[in-house]
């Protein structure tokens, strides 16, 4: 075959291909083209819903004025992010932003892969873009009393977070490393984490699940305590925003009395006083008001509407936390006449408050301003003392709880770890009243998580005496069982006292007063006793200066860190009937302003030290190798 022939065939077969590819090419010369970039700035084709982003558009040509640019997600018409081509320049790109919902629809359905449309009056409006979209892990922090198994609804094929196609974490299960101590029915006098220890380990499983699943935020879900803790790692932990949402379950965030009842027989320290009211209001909830954005929301148990079926809270209630703690801070509120042990169970509370959230679609979320300090707060509620003692297998104990003129209803609630002990109940008539569950708000829980075991009530009950018989069980231990008992009562006297500071610096001095009330008359006051724990476990007892009508002492706290205070009051009323009450306080000691530097210089001088020995260790073993060889 000639030459001429060979080219002529050359240009037969290529040349329609070379008309072609130069058509497409001229195509994509004229029109936009939209990327999506890391924060790194490299292109990319998937990320997990929440990760930082951002938009580059370019255009074929030079633009004669300011072109504003609006990105949108798919059909939804969202706007998610924008940017304006400068005159005479052909791209612009956007700032970073969270691509937060992205992996679901406004239906609440699953989007695996997302299209993003570039919309502006003068551009192609054929600029797109698609990225694959994973969802967000979800991250379940437990409470008091607690572990990873309270959310065993939650986890695994078949669990809630699966059905959603959702990949579900709990700290201490295993999945990455962290595990939170908020104390063990096995070993109640064993120390627990405090908060700030548990939001600790929090961030640490929190980095490890982002390492796993190379997202950047997460979800968190927390019961109970669990809120505290996240609330905390969230304020004071988070370095780079990483958490999407908040969701609490029956966090009492004003605290819950019924902790007193574990607190006086010295277990579950220091989580059952953190967790008492005064210490949430007075001490945590005023350092810990930052939210970085982070939106907040609270459900509420209220499961519990009639004041003598609550043994240790305000109703309406979930037994452990009142409807007026969890909602006492601002949050997207929302309550379920569910109770407290099964918030975190409950496929009802899954279906129609959890989920929702966890399927909140783009545009819903709003980086939250932090919200005001609150300055109103419930009126605390009025207690007995804290009766403690031990119960031998075999034997029994009675206690004597005084009722004053005036009261309503009287609550009674037993704190029993071993829950095997039985109460059989005298009123001031000398009768024994068998408890009822309708009449008396007989109540038996057998989750630790409530801190209470047994609850009953009385309305309109009769001044003087109560007698309560606790006696062991079938089901009592060979050492026996401790027990705590209290009551609270509506009506009748009331205590008011405080202490201030409640943000003292260590060795300054705190102030404690007490008055005792009733019928809007000052009662003198008998006895005033104040139990104060320290902050390594040690308890002092001191008694109050009584002048007059009051009762006032000053103290002064020597080391740093949270104190609690069971200030017991005792007087009469004027027909001599006994009249006791007790207020459950808290205040925190700061450390002196530069012990935090001090500290912070001898751990910089340990560091270097450490580091030089193991730089000469290093060398020595090089050396000798290298004799050796």
């Amino acid at each position: 075959m000639s030459r001429k022939a060979l080219l002529f065939l050359y240009i037969s077969l290529f040349t329609p291909l070379l008309i072609s590819r130069g058509r497409d090419a001229l195509a994509q010369s004229t029109q936009d083209s939209l990327s999506i970039l890391n924060r790194e700035g490299k292109t990319i084709t998937q990320i997990t819903d929440g990760d930082l982003i951002r938009l580059r558009i370019v255009s074929p040509a030079n633009v004669e004025r300011d072109t504003p640019v609006n990105f949108t997600l798919g059909g939804s018409g969202i706007q998610v992010s924008s940017c304006t081509i400068p005159a005479h320049s052909r791209s612009c790109e956007t700032g970073l932003f969270r691509s937060l919902g992205w992996h679901w629809d406004p239906d609440g359905k699953p989007v695996s892969v997302v299209q993003v449309q570039a919309v502006s009056t003068i551009l192609s409006p054929t600029a797109a873009a698609q990225i694959q979209v994973a969802p967000r892990p979800v991250i379940l922090v437990h409470g008091f009393l607690s572990n990873a198994s309270a959310w065993q609804y939650y986890l695994g094929e078949t669990g809630f977070a699966a059905q959603l196609g959702l990949h579900a974490y709990a700290v201490g299960d295993g999945q990455v490393p962290g595990l939170m101590n908020t104390g063990s029915m096995e070993n109640p006098a064993g120390q627990t984490n405090t908060i700030a220890e548990n939001a600790a380990i929090l961030g640490e499983y929190i980095a490890g699940v982002k390492r796993a699943t190379q997202a950047e935020m997460v979800d968190l879900v927390g019961h109970s305590m669990g809120g505290y803790i996240s609330r905390y790692y969230i304020d004071r932990l988070m370095q780079e925003r990483d958490v999407a949402q908040l969701i609490m379950l029956g966090t009492p965030n004003l605290g819950s009395d019924c902790a007193n009842l574990p607190a006086a027989l010295g277990f579950y320290l220091p989580a059952s006083l953190e967790i008492r009211p005064s210490y949430m209001i007075g001490v945590f909830n005023p350092q810990i008001s930052h939210r970085h954005g982070v939106p907040f929301s609270a459900v509420a148990g209220t499961g519990i509407q009639e004041a003598i079926k609550s043994p240790c809270t305000d109703i309406p209630t979930d037994i452990a936390a009142a409807r007026t703690s969890v909602l006492g801070i601002q949050s997207h509120s929302y309550q379920t006449p569910v109770l407290h042990t099964d918030l975190n169970t409950s496929a009802k509370v899954f279906n129609e408050f959890v989920r929702p959230l966890l399927q909140k679609t783009a545009g819903t979320f709003v980086d939250e301003p932090d919200p005001p300090l609150a300055t109103a707060h419930p009126t605390p509620l009025q207690f007995t003392r804290v009766l403690t003692g031990h119960v031998a297998q075999g034997s029994e104990q009675q206690v004597t709880i005084h009722i004053d003129p005036g009261v309503s209803v009287a609550n009674f609630a037993l704190f029993d770890p071993t829950h095997s002990l039985t109460v059989t109940v005298t009123g001031a008539s000398g009768r024994v009243i068998i408890l009822d569950p309708v009449k008396n708000g007989l109540i038996v829980v057998n989750d630790p998580a409530t801190m209470l075991y047994l609850g009953y009530g009385f309305q309109n009950p009769k001044p003087g005496p109560w007698k309560v018989a606790l006696r062991s069980g079938e089901n009592t231990p060979a050492y026996g069982a401790d027990y705590a008992l209290t009551a609270h009562f509506q009506g009748g006297a009331a205590l008011q006292a405080e202490i201030a500071p409640l943000l003292p610096r260590q060795d300054e001095t705190v102030v404690i007063r007490a008055k005792l009330n009733l019928a809007n008359a000052t009662l003198p006051i008998d006895d005033a006793q104040a139990l104060i724990r320290t902050p390594d476990g040690q308890q002092v007892s001191i008694l109050l200066n009584i002048t007059g009508e009051a009762a006032e002492i000053s103290w002064l706290p020597r080391l740093p860190g949270a104190y609690s205070v069971d200030l017991i009051v005792k007087g009469q009323t004027p027909e001599g009937i006994p009249v006791e009450r007790t207020a459950f306080l808290s205040f925190q000691a700061q450390p002196p302003p530069g012990l935090t530097r001090v500290y912070l210089v001898i751990a910089l001088i340990i560091l270097a030290v450490l580091s030089l020995a193991a730089f000469l260790i290093i060398l020595f073993i090089s050396v000798r190798r290298a004799r050796r060889s």
